[in-house]
């Protein structure tokens, strides 16, 4: 799993949000572990203001200053220094246009917790920064292989060194697809049965084709060819079979299997690979083939229950 910093994710939702720092710019270095999410501490990463399932990043809104404001002084000063005596909390912020209460400036500053403000309505802020902080902090994994857009999905070539993946990939390209990552894409784990793929910065835009070196696709193909990121739906495994493998192949239902990536089933499709088949056309057809069973239409069942009637048929 990955960590971050208060100032890594200000940067990304700066201009977004509005937001601006009010007091405790000195803790912006505090780390938000993924990694206490598989502890014992009841809490989440970001909600509005709670003290009884504290959270990472404390957003407090409208609502939240009215109920603080009709507190006690007493009960008042209890909540906030629960609030901040808590090792837990690495950020507030202010929303919904609200000013900001001396006592948090004052308190934010000693304990050096980060105090932001924003005009955006507190669940607006919630939202953006769950899904950041999901993707951020998301388990991760990198598989070697050239990761596409192909009809609209993502599709990751996988195969041996040398086995053709990033020819194919260029005469996928040359056809209208897109590029996302060569060599070392990286996948995160952004929801319970969502894959993302992205490119490492050093390798955007960028596919190496044996005997060509390295190609910067965007300068070639234009800024239609490639695409920062994609949801994996399908691997594509480019193989050498024999012989005796290709013969064992189901001749209906193709070699079609799951894969596990971050615990996450994705269809796998294994293409033997042999002079003068045309890859990038068996790619394209993988796809809209498997687009067809998404939606819950199966070639095979089709044709094998089409030969069931015939035979019924011949029967009668």
């Amino acid at each position: 799993m990955n960590d971050t910093t208060v100032n890594q994710i200000v940067k990304k939702l700066h201009k977004r949000l509005g937001l601006e720092c009010k007091a405790g710019e000195q803790g912006d270095q505090r780390t938000i572990k993924s990694s206490i999410l598989l502890k014992d501490h009841p809490i989440t990463l970001v909600g509005q203001l709670n003290f009884i399932r504290p959270n990472r990043i404390q957003i407090v809104g409208k609502t939240e200053i009215d109920y603080l404001d009709n507190l006690g002084k007493n009960s008042r000063s209890d909540a906030l220094t629960k609030l901040y005596s808590e090792d837990l909390t690495v950020m507030i912020i202010i929303a919904d246009g609200e000013s900001v209460p001396h006592d948090f400036l004052l308190l934010s500053d000693q304990y050096h917790i980060p105090l932001y403000t924003t005009m955006t309505t507190s669940q607006e802020v919630t939202n953006h920064f769950q899904y950041l902080l999901g993707s951020v902090l998301a388990d991760s994994i990198v598989i070697h292989g050239v990761f596409m857009e192909v009809m609209g999905s993502g599709i990751l070539l996988t195969g041996e060194s040398g086995i053709g993946k990033s020819e194919l990939a260029l005469d996928l390209i040359s056809r209208g697809h897109r590029l996302i990552a060569d060599d070392a894409p990286e996948f995160s784990r952004i929801a319970p049965d969502i894959i993302n793929g992205a490119c490492p910065p050093l390798l955007r835009e960028f596919l190496e084709v044996r005997g060509l070196g390295i190609l910067n696709i965007r300068s070639i193909f234009g800024d239609s060819a490639v695409k920062p990121s994609k949801y994996l739906r399908l691997i594509i495994s480019l193989e050498n079979l024999t012989d005796e493998q290709l013969h064992n192949v189901d001749r209906l239902r193709g070699s079609r299997r799951d894969r596990r990536v971050l615990n996450v089933c994705i269809p796998e499709i294994t293409l033997p690979v042999a002079p003068g088949r045309n890859l990038s056309i068996a790619v394209e057809t993988a796809v809209r083939n498997h687009i067809l069973l998404q939606k819950g239409y199966d070639a095979a069942e089709d044709f094998i229950q089409r030969q069931n009637r015939l035979v019924q048929k011949s029967l009668v």
